[in-house]
């Protein structure tokens, strides 16, 4: 496990960046933290690592936002509203982290949060789980631990 502190969203963003260098089609990321954490923020890295060029936002309300790289496509999944694993699997959304054959879907890199509301569909290897904590002001003590 590596623990990393950033002193801003801007350094969060940063690190996201140089993470994501090392990212691969079929990555699943689990993000964890309180509300207002960073996980979105360090998701805008993992972005920009990845060529993405469009503005990331957080998929609160539309559950999965898509973003296509240069290098790979990004799924960014918010399980928050999402009550069970049976509904994600009943929206397709495992499709995305799940492999299976002729899904139609571009194997890419999927970023979840609130991933215990569907821990049981989250795969056991080719994953990253990063949680994020909040300390004092704009501080983040992020660790990051890898199932490769």
């Amino acid at each position: 496990m590596k623990t990393y502190v950033t002193k801003s969203e801007r350094q969060t963003i940063k690190l996201g960046k140089k993470l994501a260098k090392s990212f691969f089609a079929g990555l699943t990321i689990v993000l964890n933290g309180e509300l207002g954490a960073g996980k979105t923020a360090i998701t805008k890295g993992f972005a920009k690592g990845l060529g993405v060029r469009q503005a990331v936002t957080s998929p609160t309300f539309t559950i999965m936002n898509d973003y296509k790289g240069k290098k790979l496509p990004l799924y960014h999944f918010d399980m928050y509203r999402i009550e069970d694993s049976g509904e994600a699997y009943e929206f397709g959304l495992t499709e995305y982290f799940i492999k299976s054959k002729n899904t139609g879907i571009v194997p890419g890199v999927s970023v979840i949060e609130w991933a215990q509301n569907i821990a049981d569909l989250i795969p056991k290897s080719n994953l990253i789980t990063i949680d994020i904590k909040k300390l004092d002001g704009d501080l983040r003590q992020i660790e990051v631990e890898e199932s490769l």
